[in-house]
């Protein structure tokens, strides 16, 4: 069975920078595209970030030019570094893969909280 295990989130003063890191176990994680999604409260679950197999990413609008994906498949982890945070990316963090469904089952997230 495939687990997700997200961690590195926190409190952060606007402007400021976080990295997530989420590791994967249980599959051949180098041949998954994988996604971090973000759900804010009150608020649906969406994708900010993809990285494929290949290392090629994409990024939500709101994210672009402060957000980097990267991945180790040695590692078996996907990241997400986090710049000039603003409070509107206020939620709690997951990884998953993208493209592929069902997903899998979703881990436990890390919150992120920006505030001064």
């Amino acid at each position: 069975q495939v687990q997700l295990v997200e961690s590195g989130g926190g409190l952060v003063q606007p402007g400021g920078s976080l990295r997530l890191s989420c590791v994967v176990s249980g599959t051949i994680f180098s041949i998954y595209a994988m996604g971090w999604y973000r759900q804010a409260p009150g608020k649906q679950r969406e994708l900010v970030a993809v990285i494929n197999s290949g290392g090629s990413t994409w990024y939500a609008d709101s994210v672009k030019g402060r957000f980097t994906i990267s991945r180790d498949n040695a590692k078996n982890t996907v990241d997400l570094q986090m710049n000039s945070l603003k409070s509107e990316d206020t939620a709690v963090y997951y990884c998953n893969r993208r493209f592929i469904t069902p997903l899998w089952d979703w881990g436990q997230g890390t919150q992120v909280t920006v505030s001064s």
